[in-house]
């Protein structure tokens, strides 16, 4: 993450390339095929398009009155305060099906496959339906292409990230009773005791939002992709425009594996068989896009720059570890363990056989290097030596930057040098009286030592 912000400061949007390096210096020689060549002209030309309407943008911009600001103000509020509906209705329908789902297991009834999968399948349609919605809304708020795109891949993650954290709030409140400590039902064992083992309840759960997830990716690929395939290519007349072949859209897929990888994260203590299953989908899963991609889908037509999108996807898998880290670190330090089965049936929490451990499997020595490495007398030396680093990193930081604004202050004058060496070696040509040679040496000198005290001055500033 570090890295890609240096590289989004560095490659700003004052030095980003012009359209005219575009033109004549992004098109890769190397292609030999036309299906090949045609979508490397589609790129450059999204690219291209996306630039002139941000230009055009900023010029409506400039052009627009105090009143239609506030309108379009006003529009924006809207149509957030929309979303912000939507995804509270999402929420709830979430809270709704996990308790009824939990309540036909607590029942013994032997719940259908429908009310066992009834959360999973939830997720599933909120996070497929839902970002449509976002992607219709989004163009009636007046932002530019790369920026539509951008807000759209934002509220994609909070949906995703939100109804993952949803589910979890609903099972802690329903299993290990969070926020409801009053209830009759937690008061003899700290959580609801009609789970006498609620860690494998939790990891059914999870085994559950993998497997659908799984078969989601399937049903979609052969029920949905490859359907309009056939009728793309086989039909003909309306039916033929309207049923077109699928987008493979990069930014959902890589959403897709992100929230994947964050429920593996939540259930690996629940469930410590759940990252050899998730391998072995992944797997299964790779070989499957890539049927898609070369046989069911076509390019997008929107561009997709995945330089300026890394950073968020990185970002994304961050605020999953997180959540994944801070919710496994309430239930191991703070939920007591369940007493009818586990490994920690005989202790109060998960991790008490943590400090019990070590005081009885480890050596003396060993337990006096732990004692001395949680203890003040160590604590503050690495405190102090972390400042000292963050000092420098942050000074070597300026440092970097001040250089790269200096080195882009000499392309310019490189730039404007050139310039003047074109307009001088003009006029020579239009003055054919003296001797080119020694005026041609006379601008170079002149040009010379121009550039050298301009890059004296900028060495003394």
């Amino acid at each position: 993450m570090a890295s890609g912000v240096v590289e989004r400061l560095v490659l700003s949007q004052e030095y980003s390339s012009r359209r005219r390096a575009r033109i004549f210096a992004e098109w890769d020689f190397c292609i030999r095929s036309v299906a090949a060549a045609s979508i490397k002209q589609q790129s450059i030309c999204n690219s291209l398009k996306i630039d002139l309407a941000e230009k055009m943008r900023c010029l409506k911009n400039r052009q627009q009155s105090t009143r239609q600001r506030a309108l379009l103000y006003l529009l924006r509020l809207l149509i957030n305060s929309s979303i912000l509906l939507l995804l509270a209705g999402a929420f709830y329908c979430i809270q709704q099906v996990t308790e009824l789902s939990l309540d036909a297991e607590q029942k013994r009834t032997s719940p259908s496959m429908v009310l066992r999968y009834l959360p999973p399948v939830i997720i599933f349609l909120i996070n497929v339906l839902l970002p449509y919605a976002f992607q219709a809304l989004v163009k009636l708020e007046g932002w530019s292409p790369n920026t539509e795109i951008n807000l759209t891949l934002i509220r994609c993650v909070m949906l995703k990230m939100a109804s993952l954290g949803m589910f979890l709030f609903s099972l802690g409140q329903r299993i290990l009773c969070v926020w409801d400590r009053g209830e009759h039902m937690c008061q003899p064992c700290g959580y609801n005791k009609l789970y006498q083992c609620w860690e494998t309840a939790i990891g059914q759960e999870m085994y559950k939002l993998t497997i659908f997830s799984f078969l989601t990716t399937i049903g979609v690929t052969f029920l949905i992709s490859l359907p309009r395939r056939l009728i793309a290519e086989h039909a003909s007349g309306r039916l033929a425009q309207w049923v077109r072949k699928d987008e493979f859209l990069v930014p959902q897929n890589v959403l897709d594996i992100v929230a994947a990888q964050t429920v593996i994260w939540l259930g690996i203590f629940y469930s410590p068989l759940l990252p050899l299953l998730n391998t072995i989908f992944i797997f299964i899963t790779f070989y499957i896009k890539k049927y898609t991609l070369y046989r069911d889908c076509r390019p997008s037509q929107r561009l997709f720059r995945a330089s300026s999108s890394t950073f968020l996807f990185q970002l994304v898998l961050l605020l999953g570890l997180t959540m994944a880290s801070a919710s496994l670190g309430y239930v191991i330090t703070r939920v007591p363990s369940s007493r009818a089965c586990g490994l920690f049936a005989n202790y109060t929490a998960a991790w008490k056989v943590v400090p019990e451990a070590v005081s009885t499997r480890l050596p003396p020595a060993a337990q006096r290097v732990l004692h001395y490495v949680a203890s003040d007398a160590f604590c503050f030396p690495l405190l102090i030596l972390l400042c000292l680093i963050l000092t420098g990193i942050v000074s070597q930081t300026q440092a970097n930057r001040r250089a790269i604004e200096r080195l882009k202050k000499q392309q310019v004058l490189h730039v404007k040098e050139k310039w003047c060496l074109v307009r001088e070696l003009a006029t020579l040509l239009l003055e054919p009286r003296q001797p080119p040679v020694a005026r041609s040496q006379v601008v170079l000198l002149s040009a010379t030592e121009t550039s050298r005290a301009q890059g004296m001055q900028e060495t003394e500033t």
